[in-house]
């Protein structure tokens, strides 16, 4: 995948990621305790979900715009098909065929996310569900110039209300050992940032800015570990909670029903 793909694409085989490996598979594990039927994950990345979500679908279609590795074993034991796109629209799927849609740290690269939430309507079934994740705007250390925008609560409530009714708005968030690595995360970041002192990271565009934040982020978590290896070694996805939306959740965890 290479280097401009390292930062986005979190992968539980390097151990500087996992702090963020967690937050991510707390969501897969809360997600495989709602999902059944005919199963759509748009964003399937590393594939790790899948490992999670699979074994609970009757017919599990995995969605991104690169390769996914999905082992051997794993197909044969489920119901797996990979159609590699770029979303949206959701190529290859039909009205009223899906009976979940997954989509992980997905919206916030999307140009059009009106689009992207109304094609996400269109496949799923009456009464079907979709259950999303992104990041929280008003906990980021700094802009992302891989995402587009990002939400904070209000906001994500206003782009779900673009083609849903019915949706629950909650939050992941971490216990003191995450809080106190965020604490940490969030000191180095602006040991980093500081000499930015033009702002240039708020008004330079996307594209200039994500080589270096790739290496800098790279940089910053190889970092991290080494200075907190007794928390970024243990921490698990429990370590971990969804709740009720508050301004302090890490990620918005949403839930909307056609």
């Amino acid at each position: 995948m290479g280097i401009l793909q390292t930062a986005e694409r979190s992968s539980h085989l390097d151990p500087s990621e996992n702090v963020i490996y967690q937050r991510h598979l707390i969501a897969y594990k809360e997600a495989a305790k709602l999902i059944s039927g005919t199963v759509l994950e748009i964003g399937s990345g590393e594939g790790y979900g899948i490992m999670e979500l699979a074994p609970k679908a009757d017919n599990y279609i995995a969605v991104d715009k690169y390769n996914t590795e999905i082992s051997d074993e794993l197909k044969k034991a489920n119901n797996i098909t990979f159609i590699k796109t770029q979303v949206p629209p959701l190529k290859e799927i039909k009205d009223n065929s899906i009976d979940f849609v997954v989509t992980f740290q997905v919206i916030e690269h999307i140009k059009d996310d009106k689009m992207f939430l109304k094609e996400i309507y269109r496949v799923l079934k009456p009464k079907g569900k979709v259950i999303l994740t992104t990041p929280n705007s008003m906990m980021s250390l700094t802009r992302n110039p891989w995402h587009i925008r990002e939400y904070n609560p209000e906001q994500m409530r206003g782009i779900l209300k673009t083609s849903f009714d019915k949706y629950e708005l909650k939050g992941v968030f971490g216990n003191d050992k995450v809080m106190d690595y965020y604490n940490k995360n969030k000191e180095s970041v602006r040991k980093i940032t500081r000499f930015d002192i033009l702002n240039f990271q708020y008004w330079l565009p996307r594209w200039l800015l994500q080589i270096p934040y790739d290496i800098l982020n790279r940089f910053n978590r190889n970092s991290l570990q080494d200075a907190n290896k007794g928390i970024v070694n243990s921490l698990v996805y429990s370590d971990y909670s969804i709740c009720s939306s508050k301004t302090e959740c890490l990620d918005h965890f949403c839930i909307a029903t056609k």
